[in-house]
Formats: structure tokens, C-alpha cells, sequence
């Protein structure tokens, strides 16, 4: 079991916030396939403050939707106290204030990862949203801003002493992005110094590489980003790797099909058919990597305007002779 605050999981393995992905329906295709605890997209204070209907949309929800969390992005005090007297009226599970952004259009406003270079000021924006939030608060960070200043055992510590009730790590830096190697030691350095739950983060592809983490950094969780693109069986996968360490069978071809089409029709209720299909047409290439002989298909996918033409090309996956390359197994 994971403890943040009062919030109790039965699981340690968590959905992340990504932007332009974590929408509702992902969200609920991941929770059929044993996700418990799942973010939405990262919210901007200074938009949210500003009531811009978009950020509101990210906010939407459902009963099926819990336990959900929201990840705040920001760095003025009066622009985090706007967006937090919007979020507390809705019923989330765990407020989570990002400092791990690396995108250099975040960065450049002093938000994300920008804030590894000021553990203090870190401190005092974490004090005030752990004061003015009515959810528990944890924050994301990375190991530093770059080789020469990694400081997450010292930001992390103040974070802690900030009140927070847990912390959620990347094991790279703001300048290493999402490649290099992931920092197992480091992540392993701060749980020894906390008290608090430790999540990690980085190449959670895999079941394999999520007994890794846990293995080397004995934390206490770990939080899924791109392993789940195209993949929601991942939750299932890593639960019965933990349990059994023997590795799942991926997925038939027949129910990545069917899910496909469960998805698309989740995005086309929520998004309207346009925009629904718009935004699944990244969803088709994520779920059919590894495919053989998909190539054909994909480029049709960018085409596509209605649900019928996307139901379409879904239902030609089978009949186009595609299958699993071997790529399919190294996600296992």
C-alpha cells in the first residue's frame, strides 16, 4: 500500500501527467487495465487564474475517474493562490506542483525545472500551496538542473520541510532531458533522507525496467509516462512482474484492436468527432508500434477525418496482413 496524506492506494504504480495525452479518456483506458491513481495534464496557474476555458477543459472529470490527481505548474505566489481557490472546488485525491519541467518554453518563465536552481524559493512556493491547497501536496522534481549542480537531496529536503506528503523524482537532469541514463543511485540517495514516499521516475517502458527501479532505489513507487502511450496493459504487466517475477504475455492483436476502438470512442464522446479523431490519430501510431508491414496504414491515419474513416483503418490493422514485430516484445 502507498500512503500521500490521506489518500491510501492499494498500488504503487501511478499514471503521469503529460500534456496532450493525459486527457479523460486515456485516463480510463489506462484504470480498465489496473491503473489506480492517475494525474491529467499538467494545469498553468496563470492560465488557469486567467479562466482560460481550455485549462478549464483539462479539469473535466468523471465519477469513474478516481483516485485522480492534478499537477500545477508555476512560480508567482499570486497566480498559484488564483488557480488553487479554482482547483479546491473540485474533488481531487493529491496536488502535485511541478519543478521537473524541462521544456525550455517553461523554463524561461522560471517554472518547471527552472526552480531546481532555487531550492528556497521552491520551499516558499511549496509552503504557501501546502497551506492554501485542500488536497495533500507533493512535488515532481529532477536530479538538478545539469551535471554541475545536481541538488535533489538538498530539494528535496526542503520540500519535505515544507509539508509536503510526498515526492515524485526523474532521475536526470533539466539539460539531459528525457535521454542519458537514468540516475538510479541518486533516486536511492534521496528515499534514504526522506520520510515521506518516494515516486520515481524515468524509462518506465517495461515490467523489467520497473523492477529495476524498485530494485535499485527501494522507492516506494514509480510513475508512468511513456510506457503507457499505446501500452495501458503495462499496470497489469509491472503488477504481475512485482508479483510473480515472470513476465505477462503482451496483448493479442485482436483486443489491441478492440481497445483501439474503445479509445476512439471514448475521444470522440469527449472531444467531439473532429477533434476526437484529430487527437487519436498520435493514440493509432502509439498502439501499433511494432506492428509489421503498418507503415501504409499510418500514413492513411494523418488523412482521416470522421470516426468511420479512423473505425476504418482500425479494422484494417486485421485484415492488412499486419503483425507483431519484435519490437512488440522489448515492451514487456
Amino acid at each position: 500500500m502507498l500512503k500521500i496524506g490521506n489518500l491510501k492506494l492499494r498500488s504503487n504504480l501511478i499514471l503521469a501527467p503529460m500534456s496532450g495525452v493525459s486527457d479523460l479518456p486515456f485516463r480510463l483506458i489506462n484504470r480498465k487495465f489496473g491503473c489506480e491513481l492517475a494525474f491529467m495534464e499538467m494545469i498553468n496557474a496563470r492560465c488557469l487564474g486567467y479562466k482560460s476555458r481550455k485549462t478549464e477543459k483539462l479539469l473535466s472529470t468523471h465519477t469513474k475517474d478516481k483516485p485522480l490527481g492534478v499537477q500545477l505548474l508555476g512560480s508567482k505566489e499570486e497566480f498559484i493562490l488564483k488557480a488553487l481557490d479554482i482547483i479546491n472546488k473540485y474533488a481531487f485525491d493529491v496536488l502535485d506542483f511541478n519543478a521537473a519541467c524541462p521544456e525550455r518554453k517553461v523554463t524561461r518563465r522560471g517554472e518547471g525545472a527552472s526552480l531546481l536552481k532555487e531550492p528556497k524559493k521552491l520551499s516558499t512556493l511549496l509552503k504557501i500551496i501546502v497551506k492554501n491547497s485542500s488536497f495533500p501536496v507533493t512535488v515532481k522534481i529532477r536530479s538538478g538542473w545539469d551535471k554541475n549542480s545536481v541538488n535533489a537531496k538538498e530539494v528535496a529536503l526542503y520540500a519535505q520541510d515544507a509539508g509536503i506528503k510526498g515526492l515524485f523524482i526523474h532521475g536526470r537532469t533539466k539539460i539531459q532531458g528525457y535521454s542519458a541514463k537514468v540516475d538510479y543511485d541518486l533516486i536511492g540517495e534521496v528515499k534514504k533522507v526522506l520520510e515521506i514516499p518516494v515516486i520515481a521516475s524515468g524509462d518506465i517502458l517495461s515490467a523489467g525496467l520497473a523492477g529495476k527501479m524498485f530494485a535499485e532505489t527501494g522507492c516506494d513507487g514509480v510513475i508512468i509516462a511513456r510506457g503507457a502511450l499505446g501500452n495501458p496493459w503495462i499496470f497489469k504487466k509491472i503488477e504481475h512482474f512485482l508479483k510473480k517475477n515472470k513476465v505477462l504475455p503482451g496483448p493479442s492483436k485482436e483486443e489491441v484492436i478492440a481497445t483501439m476502438l474503445e479509445h476512439l470512442d471514448l475521444c470522440v464522446d469527449f472531444h467531439g468527432p473532429r477533434r476526437g479523431v484529430i487527437i487519436f490519430r498520435k493514440f493509432f501510431i502509439w498502439y501499433t508500434k511494432g506492428f509489421r508491414r503498418i507503415r501504409p496504414l499510418r500514413e492513411k491515419v494523418c488523412r482521416a477525418r470522421t470516426p468511420e474513416d479512423m473505425r476504418a483503418l482500425i479494422a484494417e490493422i486485421k485484415n492488412h496482413h499486419c503483425g507483431f514485430g519484435i519490437r512488440c516484445f522489448l515492451r514487456v
